[in-house]
């Protein structure tokens, strides 16, 4: 079946569907699958089919027709996907859905449940009880018992330098962890991420945590739907709260640090530079898991997503470089290259998309709130440098929307989540 028409990316509204698109992105039905203990040597023999069925496949899926570049060799990751953000294709992809570590690349699915939840605005005094559960070296902001802080800046210290400490407080905030890892699987199952269990909110190593690269894809997709998450997700440096102390003339004040993001394609390093057109999303690093990544960038007005984890090749900075080489090959395949799957919409949408006729109507994801996703023809500019916080702002102006008019009020989901801009903010010299 031929993919749909190619649409313009400004476009705000898909000025027509067929039926026929939601069943190219159906997946097969299946009982999720019990995590395993540990992660496995080897990809299985068959896996999950959702997005399709060479996706289920082990080792390397790509259509190398005529006038498609052949694959960056340097790649050692254990499983990777290359998409199209916008049209959900899957360009290619390696061991998509194993099972395997996430590490706090989980925090993608952490934010993209939690964040609708509470206005930026909202303070919150930190309690001892707050912090509780907090792994054994975990990455942390500074957040300090008996400190006040707002919701943004909570946020930042999860995007920014991945702090397991703001994820604890924002998850005491929401109900407590065991209330929000029930919430994260619930959404994770809404969203068809099925190869993924989260234990911790925070990506913290546990038995039986997993996710997998067509997830953490598809959950990174979800989450650019919503404005706060590509604001924070795409801030480079930004000022965070310390805590409060007495000056030498015995004046009680409060001062703030720099905090700076830790995913390198987008802060740049010693011997990586900043990725041309990155504008987000994730990083993770734990002891079980290697290093793991999800990111998004634009060229020439092409959106990908590409997902790295667990590069067996232990340089520094591997798993961004072997995320840049996918990218570099994704931007000169796309459009060329035959698509091996796709990222396939919310339980929601589809649902809504079988009752032609009826006035339903929301967004991806399950967004809400302060943070949920936005309509309209406006690109979002970025809100950062208001808060103190600079870099590239708001990353996507994806549109939250995945329902067309078909006339006479009758909706339909269409698999396309078309993103009409990518508006970019640099940091100051």
């Amino acid at each position: 079946m031929p993919a749909p028409q190619k649409l313009s990316r400004r476009s705000l509204l898909v000025a027509s569907a067929v039926v026929s698109s939601l069943a190219l992105t159906a997946p097969v039905a299946a009982a999720k699958p019990s995590p395993p203990a540990s992660p496995p040597a080897t990809p299985p023999a068959k896996m999950s089919t959702v997005g399709g069925a060479r996706l289920g496949l082990p080792g390397t899926q790509v259509n190398l027709a005529g006038g498609v570049p052949v694959l960056p060799k340097d790649v050692t990751a254990r499983s990777w996907v290359v998409a199209d953000a916008e049209s959900g294709e899957v360009i290619a992809a390696h061991n998509a859905h194993w099972r395997l570590a996430p590490a706090s690349t989980l925090k993608m699915l952490f934010a993209d449940t939690v964040l609708p939840k509470f206005p930026r605005t909202l303070k919150h005094k930190v309690v001892p009880s707050d912090l509780a559960g907090l792994g054994s070296g975990s990455s942390l902001v500074g957040i300090k018992e008996d400190e006040t802080y707002t919701v943004h800046d909570l946020w930042l210290g999860v995007f920014l330098r991945s702090g397991n400490d703001a994820v604890r407080v924002l998850s005491a905030m929401n109900g407590g962890a065991e209330a929000t890892v029930k919430e994260m699987n619930e959404h994770a199952e809404e969203l068809q991420a099925l190869d993924t269990h989260a234990v911790s909110p925070d990506g913290y190593d546990a038995a039986g945590q997993v996710s997998s690269a067509y997830d953490l894809t598809l959950i990174a997709r979800s989450g650019l739907q919503k404005k706060d998450f590509r604001e924070y997700c795409s801030t480079v440096t930004a000022k965070f709260p310390g805590g409060t102390k007495k000056d030498k003339k015995g004046k009680t004040v409060r001062k703030s640090f720099e905090i700076q993001n830790t995913n390198r394609l987008l802060s740049g390093d010693s011997d990586l530079p900043v990725y041309q057109g990155i504008a987000g999303v994730k990083n993770g690093n734990t002891t079980n898991a290697g290093a793991t990544f999800t990111g998004v960038a634009e060229r020439n007005g092409r959106v990908l997503l590409v997902t790295v984890m667990h590069p067996e090749k232990k340089e520094h900075n591997e798993v961004y470089k072997e995320t840049a080489r996918l990218f570099d090959w994704g931007f000169k395949a796309a459009g060329k290259a035959q698509p091996v799957g796709d990222l396939v919409p919310p339980k929601g949408a589809e649902e809504a998309g079988s009752q032609p006729g009826s006035n339903a109507s929301g967004e991806a994801g399950g967004a809400g709130g302060s943070g949920g996703a936005e309509t309209g023809s406006k690109p979002v500019a970025s809100s950062a440098a208001g808060d103190g916080a600079s870099g590239i702002g708001v990353a996507l102006g994806i549109t939250g929307g995945v329902l067309v008019l078909l006339g006479a009020g009758a909706f339909l989901v269409n698999r396309r989540w078309p993103l009409p801009d990518l508006v970019r903010r640099r940091t100051r010299p």
